[in-house]
């Protein structure tokens, strides 16, 4: 963890997609809280490959600013891998994870740093409460949270979830050695297992913005964080199966002792139900195999997660200058 009473080295890793008008007000409340703290601090923002004018913003601000680093996506990636080469990319002593909309108010980091000081090498942010959000938000929300702790096995998590967390060095290199495309970076982390403490806050309303994160992503994630962490829906297909076999063999006997009294079974449509309902289980279970089938394809061909478009800024390395280029490794 810190090194005895020297400065402490902090980054700040916030995802970000459309969001321009966030941009300055957001460094402009981190550079407020960071100003009270004896730290030295880099702000590092991945711009997945913004139609607005965030990288005209992330530029201009990283030429003012020597602490501001900004990497661009060639093209959109997702919150989730725009995070994970944030967390690969940043070379302070931990790293705040932080949205861009500021939901997650900058002001609460000091406490985070605190509970890390303290020992834990993981905090979270736990939401007390949300502002700005809908029932059906919520209720989805709360669903696959639920998912996460009753049927997949991540007790620990959070009941109204953590977005915005604090990661200490040790974590940061053992999840540099993950390579998997389609998982739940809180879930990765809940899996690894390091020493976790959390503090609540309230999640504020955006300031300026709508949310991007829409019913299809939702989905995804649903399915990426049960598929990456559950053997459960196969397990229970295979039961389903079982159940299933039996009740078609006692189906069987009862035919055939109604046949042998005299009353054999008629009707094509106690027939046609049998077969729709037997058909659409089994085209259930094919696409739940197919889920696990096709992740199994998307890691096995080792495609680049994302490729960096352009890099701007210094951060926490004074030698580093503005530079543009393609997929080129980082100095370390």
């Amino acid at each position: 963890m810190q090194a005895g009473n020297s400065v402490l080295r902090i980054s700040i890793v916030t995802p970000a997609y459309n969001e321009s008008k966030n941009l300055p007000i957001f460094f402009d409340r981190l550079d407020a809280v960071f100003a009270r703290l004896s730290a030295d601090w880099e702000w590092l923002v991945i711009d997945d490959h913004s139609s607005d004018d965030s990288l005209r913003v992330l530029s201009a601000l990283a030429e003012q600013h020597s602490n501001i680093r900004a990497l661009r996506f060639s093209r959109n990636c997702g919150s989730h891998l725009a995070v994970t080469c944030g967390l690969r990319e940043a070379r302070g002593e931990c790293a705040v994870v932080m949205a861009a909309d500021l939901q997650d108010p900058p002001e609460t980091i000091p406490n985070l740093i605190d509970k890390w000081r303290a020992g834990a090498q993981v905090v979270w942010a736990v939401r007390a409460a949300r502002e700005g959000e809908n029932a059906v938000t919520l209720a989805f929300s709360s669903f696959y949270y639920w998912i996460m702790r009753r049927f997949v096995g991540f007790e620990e998590m959070p009941p109204k979830g953590a977005d915005f967390f604090l990661l200490d060095r040790r974590v940061l290199s053992a999840f540099g050695e993950f390579n998997e495309t389609n998982a739940s970076i809180t879930n990765l982390i809940l899996w690894m297992g390091f020493p976790q403490d959390s503090i609540t806050y309230e999640k504020q309303a955006r300031v300026h913005g709508q949310s991007k994160w829409n019913a299809e992503k939702k989905l995804k994630l649903v399915v990426d964080s049960v598929t990456a962490f559950s053997y459960k829906p196969i397990r229970y297909m295979s039961y389903a199966g079982f159940v299933i076999a039996i009740l078609g063999f006692l189906y069987a006997i009862d035919v055939v002792a109604n046949a042998f009294r005299g009353h054999p079974i008629e009707g094509w449509t106690s027939l046609m139900v049998v077969v729709l309902v037997l058909g659409g289980f089994q085209m259930l279970m094919m696409g739940i195999l197919g889920e696990y089938l096709w992740r199994t394809l998307d890691e096995a061909r080792r495609r680049p997660r994302y490729l960096i478009e352009a890099r701007f800024g210094k951060g926490l390395h004074s030698h580093w200058t503005k530079d543009v280029f393609m997929n080129e490794p980082r100095p370390i």
